[in-house]
């Protein structure tokens, strides 16, 4: 009597990726894989970039909205793209004034709380007026900036997103791991 034994069919181990990737690539994959043009999500992504870093502080998510809306982008990468670049804007935000306050010559920001405190005890309204005049010169600054970038990062992306896009069509990016099941 001749006995076999069943034949095992080996099952590729689970993948698991990495925060970054299941919060940034898979999201973008989806994107893809819903029939999102590579050049649109380019430009989407390279909006809410710059958009994200803006020196004015609680507006890029409205303000990332309105454009993607206005331009006909994807909402999504946008937004996506907004919160990803979120630690950099707060890490831009004093060199956006302090380099801003120097190129359209207008008084720097004092990097002393006591500084700031002893002004806005002393003189309110002349430091809101102060502040509005860093912010907006900052936002002209970051306005420059972004015009330039946002075009440069969206053609960089474009040809990255068509052959992700290619692989996507062949099925070699799954979004989620399907285990297959011994029948």
């Amino acid at each position: 009597m001749h006995t076999s034994s069943p034949t095992v069919i080996e099952q590729p181990a689970p993948v698991h990726h990495n925060r970054l990737y299941r919060r940034v690539v898979l999201p973008i994959l989806a994107l893809l894989r819903m029939g999102a043009s590579p050049r649109k999500l380019a430009w989407s992504i390279a909006l809410g970039l710059l958009i994200g870093i803006n020196p004015v502080l609680g507006t890029t998510t409205v303000f990332c909205l309105t454009a993607a809306f206005l331009l006909r982008l994807n909402l999504v990468a946008s937004q996506l793209a907004n919160h990803i670049v979120y630690p950099l804007e707060l890490l831009l935000f004093i060199p956006f004034i302090h380099f801003a306050s120097r190129v359209f010559h207008i008084a720097p920001i004092p990097f002393s709380a006591a500084q700031v405190f002893h002004i806005a005890r002393e003189h309110p309204l002349a430091l809101i007026r102060q502040i509005w005049q860093w912010e907006w010169h900052a936002l002209i600054l970051w306005a420059v900036v972004a015009s330039i970038a946002i075009p440069v990062i969206a053609l960089a992306l474009t040809p990255l997103l068509r052959k992700l896009l290619v692989r996507v069509e062949h099925h070699e990016y799954p979004i989620l791991h399907h285990p297959r099941h011994n029948a």
